[in-house]
């Protein structure tokens, strides 16, 4: 055995195969609609998981996914979207002036438009400019003017008292309480099927997050994070982010029922935005869009949007042709359209049996490597963790006397892992299967 080298340690992530599965369907309630290769972690770097974003990965807490998109119901499709583009739409602009109409409250704006006016090219280039970042902090209690009133002597104050911090992914009475407050009424889940480990297992097991000493300085912040709303001191709404190198990923929102009509959604995507363009995060990902799912259909809006193609890794626009192919059939590369004969139809996938006991490499998901190709890449020399020492796969008793198409076999299933994560990721990783 190899004994640990501490700095190699912390560059590698950690992944335990738990092989291709085939589940319930959240959004048609098919039985056995959805597919996917998954696999746990508690230790992903994320940089290794911005990459793995960009293959058409994500995660629910230590959990993470690929989908199958050509054997689901529902296909999820990657979407990304470069902030520095972004142009809000009529109703994303309205929602957020609503938002800071009602936390100044019209009292407020009377008075402080009278005691601190603007001038007419302000009021004109308000008028005819909208820009992200100044209307989503326009209303936080920091950036609110409070000029003196000449009728009580004090300060003006506004209707609320709005502040939004971001901070680590940790588990509080007040996030649980609010969290299992949102399923209960959003979604219509019981309320004994959240537990408070439950909650810390979803939202609070994320990406390793940057060192203390990092965020205090200029350097990114980076892992998972709460960005937290509080209105008169109470939680109101979190964000639950990913904050990778080139990237924030929109994990999960949830807020007080109290305030659905303001529409947290919009407001949390917009706010993200501008983080993105405050602090040099180049991609906004909000998450899986199921073109099916008419509650998915607003991300759409965040525009100009991409989708990642499930089968060569590149983007496209979602414009009128992919949003008209993705009208006629749920599985869509364009990728393949483009290389394929003008008018000819896209060839439904052959069916299979029973897909769990097979091969990955027979199923022939998109998106992932060949036996060939993994062949290639000379899997004895991955790194397994034992005992917290490193060994070779290679090391491992009859490593060589099965074949990577054998699905049951260890070589199976780290191969199969090999094939979804990709080769810089192997190279960059270690496999878990004894912890």
């Amino acid at each position: 055995m190899q004994p640990v080298d501490a700095e190699r340690a912390r560059e590698l992530s950690l992944f335990r195969p738990l092989g291709y599965q085939r589940n319930s369907c959240g959004y048609c309630k098919s039985d056995n609609g959805s597919a996917s290769y998954y696999t746990s972690s508690t230790s992903v770097r994320p940089h290794h998981y911005e990459e793995l974003v960009n293959c058409g990965w994500r995660r629910s807490g230590s959990l993470y996914y690929k989908q199958n998109l050509q054997r689901s119901c529902c296909p999820h499709y990657t979407l990304r979207l470069e902030a520095s583009e972004y142009r809000p739409r009529r109703d994303q602009r309205k929602a957020i002036n609503r938002w800071n109409k009602f936390i100044l409250g019209p009292e407020y704006m009377r008075k402080a438009a009278r005691l601190c006016p603007r001038t007419r090219e302000e009021k004109k280039h308000r008028k005819c400019n909208f820009d992200v970042v100044t209307a989503v902090h326009e209303s936080e209690y920091s950036n609110v003017k409070r000029p003196v009133d000449p009728a009580t002597k004090r300060p003006l104050e506004p209707a609320h008292r709005f502040e939004v911090n971001i901070e680590g992914d940790s588990v509080s009475q007040a996030k649980f309480e609010l969290f299992r407050k949102y399923q209960t009424a959003i979604h219509k889940e019981d309320v004994s099927r959240w537990k408070p480990k439950d909650f810390q297992r979803f939202l609070c097991s994320g990406l390793q997050r940057s060192p203390a000493s990092a965020q205090k300085s200029s350097e990114k912040k980076i892992g998972s994070w709460h960005q937290c709303y509080r209105l008169d001191g109470e939680l109101v709404a979190v964000a639950v982010l990913d904050l990778v190198p080139n990237g924030v990923s929109s994990v999960y929102v949830f807020y007080d029922p109290a305030y659905e009509q303001w529409e947290f959604g919009k407001l949390s995507a917009m706010r993200e935005i501008a983080f993105c363009l405050e602090n040099d995060y180049r991609y906004y990902y909000m998450g899986y869009y199921i073109h099916s799912c008419q509650k998915m259909r607003y991300k759409a809006n965040f525009r100009p949007q991409y989708i990642l193609d499930p089968e060569t890794n590149t983007w496209d626009p979602l414009d009128g042709e992919l949003t008209e192919k993705l009208n006629s059939r749920p599985y869509v590369s364009m990728s393949r359209d483009r290389a394929s004969t003008p008018g000819t139809p896209a060839p439904a996938p052959e069916p299979l049996g029973d897909e769990e006991q097979m091969s990955l490499f027979d199923v022939h998901m998109p998106g992932v490597m060949t036996a060939p190709e993994v062949e290639a890449m000379d899997l004895g020399k991955w790194l397994l963790v034992v005992k917290q020492h490193f060994v070779h796969m290679e090391d491992l008793v009859d490593w060589d006397k099965t074949t990577i198409t054998s699905p049951m076999s260890i070589k199976g299933m780290v191969a199969e892992l090999a094939a979804a994560l990709g080769p810089n990721i192997v190279k960059n990783s270690a496999v878990d299967l004894f912890s």
